[in-house]
This record gives structure tokens, C-alpha cells and sequence, in this order.
């Protein structure tokens, strides 16, 4: 058994420390050779100074011990990544990906970040907690490379850190230096008990979530135009072809967003009432941002009767990000006593 102040190594990964403590019954904070403290599973660490080890054979004691030289274990091969020809864009994204996608919440889930493009990346990898980042990760991505930065389990999902990185990437023979980057993410846990987050993708075998860290190289490259560059290409472009007829798509009249847990996640099990109320709070906020957008003149949230709690977070939440729009029971004859009508503009 593994205990605060034993030496470890890790069993998937290269490197080890000593243990400092314990989160949980199933994660411990190793200590390692740079004085970060990283989590990391108990399953998959590695005890290397057990006595057991070291302790002679009895059933051998008194007999000469035959000179048998014991074969060394293969090093793992450290990837020196790899360039590939196009990959020239910094892109680099965080990722997270778990044992068993049809199953994730029984399992654990690795973040990794990924370094897809011909750069080598430097990086520290950190968590914001109580308004101090505290440094989890550092160190080197090889070209078109990855690297796994911690693992979580459904124990953690309801008290995840903001998740930081701090970037500085470079290639030999370029004209001009890179800006660092620098890019937050606080990762909604709701998401982990939907399957649809998890998608196919070309870094891993499974199903994995991802964001990117990089931002947009063409938005960037577009940023940096001034207005005399847009008002130039506006010119041309009314000199070489007539303006279009511009055909106006008529605005919806009403909007009905059903705010059942069962219509808004694929799986619903193992959500808590909290957790309930906050995806249907997320979803009410959202669609009331883009019925506003798209012109609409009224918008129905049917929440049902119940115990009224629902109704109550509803009214609660356009009242203090909606407070111009009025808002009231909507058509009993329509709708019973189950939905909220919210005007959004009259005429």
C-alpha cells in the first residue's frame, strides 16, 4: 500500500517524486523532481522502494547464489515528435479524454494538450483556485506530438480548477519571434454527462472533448487590418458588381423552448437537482440571447407544474439578466400551468 512520504514512479509516464497526500481514496499529489506537486491516480503509481523487494529468499539462505545477470528494463522511448509538411499554423488544443466514452462516468478522464503543428512548445500547465494559480505541469511538446498533464475521476467533477496555460512556441529559422499565449478554461462539468461533447477526432483512438488553445490564425491576420484596408476592398468590390437585393427573412412571432431535463441531455442519470437546474438556467439564458437577436416577438419556456422551483429560478434569472423584457404565465389553454411567456417586443 502507497503512503504519504514513499518514492514513486509513474506507471504510464516518465518520471516520479514522493508522495505528499492524498485526494480522495484514489489520487495522490506526488511531489517531483522540479518541486511541483501533480495529482495522479493511486492505480498507476509505482512503489520503488518497497522492502519486499530487497528482502532474501529464506528457503535460499546458506546456498551460494548462482551470478545471473538480471536484463534491464527497456527504457520508454522519449518522442522527438515529427514535422509534417503544411502543419505551419500554431495550432494547439486541450484535451480531454476518457477510458470509456460509452461509460464515462465510471472511469477516469486524461487531459492531455496537443501540439498539432510543426513548433516545438513550451508550456506550463496550471489550476486557479481561490484566486492563486498553482503550477501542476511544466515542460516540452515536440512537433505533431501530445502530452498527458493530469487525470481526473467523477469525484472531481464537482470542484474542477480553472485550467491555465502559459505557451511559447518556436521552430528554427524563422524571420520573427511568436507571442506567448496565455488562455483560461473552466470546464463545465454538465458536459461530462453528455455524450455528444465527446467527439471523433484525428489526436486519439476515442471520442475526445476539445478546446483550442490557439487562437484563429486568420482572425488574427485580420485584426491587424486598419480601416483604410476594409474601406479599399468595399470600393472595389461596389466597382466591380452591383449590389445583390438584399431579401429580408421575416422574424419568428413566437419561440417555445421545452425545458424537460429528458429534451436537453442525452442522459440524464446520476444528475443531481442542482446540476439539473443549472442546464435548464443555461439553456433559458441562451435561447432568450438568440430569440432577442433574431427578432422575435415572444418566447414560451414550458417548465412544467411540478414543485414550482424551476419556474421560480426562471423568473429569478430574467428578472436580473432581463429586467427590460416582461415576462408572465403563458396561454393556460396552450400551455396549462406549466410555462412562462416572455415579450420581447410589441407590434
Amino acid at each position: 500500500m502507497i503512503k504519504v512520504g514513499d518514492r514513486v514512479k509513474f506507471l504510464n509516464d516518465v518520471g516520479g517524486g514522493i508522495v505528499t497526500a492524498f485526494i480522495g481514496k484514489n489520487r495522490a499529489k506526488v511531489k517531483n523532481e522540479d518541486g511541483f506537486e501533480v495529482p495522479y491516480p493511486v492505480s498507476k503509481l509505482l512503489r520503488v522502494d518497497d522492502p519486499a523487494l530487497n528482502k532474501p529468499d529464506r528457503a535460499a539462505e546458506g546456498q551460494e547464489s548462482p551470478s545471473v545477470s538480471t536484463p534491464s528494463l527497456p527504457k520508454k522511448k522519449k518522442t522527438k515528435g515529427k514535422i509534417i509538411k503544411g502543419k505551419d499554423s500554431p495550432d494547439f488544443y486541450f484535451c480531454l479524454v476518457p477510458d470509456d466514452v460509452r461509460n464515462i462516468l465510471s472511469g477516469e478522464i486524461g487531459l492531455y494538450l496537443v501540439n498539432d503543428s510543426n513548433f516545438t512548445l513550451l508550456y506550463r500547465f496550471s489550476h486557479l483556485k481561490e484566486g492563486e494559480y498553482e503550477t501542476i505541469q511544466r515542460g516540452l511538446v515536440h512537433p505533431n506530438s501530445k502530452k498527458e498533464l493530469e487525470v481526473i475521476d467523477q469525484s472531481e467533477f464537482s470542484d474542477l480548477p480553472e485550467y491555465g496555460f502559459q505557451l511559447i512556441f518556436f521552430r528554427n529559422g524563422e524571420e520573427e519571434l511568436q507571442l506567448p499565449i496565455t488562455k483560461t478554461f473552466k470546464v463545465n462539468p454538465v458536459k461530462f454527462y453528455k455524450e455528444k461533447s465527446f467527439l471523433p477526432n484525428s489526436f486519439f483512438k476515442t471520442d475526445a472533448l476539445i478546446y483550442q488553445i490557439s487562437a484563429n490564425i486568420l482572425n488574427t491576420e485580420i485584426d491587424k487590418l486598419t480601416d483604410e484596408d476594409f474601406r479599399k476592398v468595399i470600393r472595389l468590390k461596389e466597382k466591380s458588381e452591383p449590389a445583390p437585393a438584399v431579401q429580408k427573412s421575416r422574424p419568428p412571432e413566437i419561440v417555445e423552448v421545452d425545458l424537460h431535463i429528458h429534451e436537453l441531455v442525452d442522459n440524464a442519470e446520476g444528475l443531481k437537482n442542482r446540476e439539473i437546474i443549472e442546464i435548464q438556467l443555461e439553456k433559458v439564458e441562451r435561447e432568450m440571447r438568440q430569440a432577442i437577436q433574431s427578432r422575435a416577438k415572444r418566447i414560451v419556456f414550458i417548465h412544467g407544474v411540478g414543485q414550482g422551483v424551476l419556474k421560480q429560478e426562471v423568473a429569478r434569472l430574467l428578472k436580473s439578466q432581463f429586467p427590460k423584457y416582461e415576462f408572465h404565465d403563458a396561454s393556460f389553454k396552450e400551455y396549462g400551468y406549466g410555462a412562462t411567456m416572455v415579450i420581447l417586443r410589441r407590434g
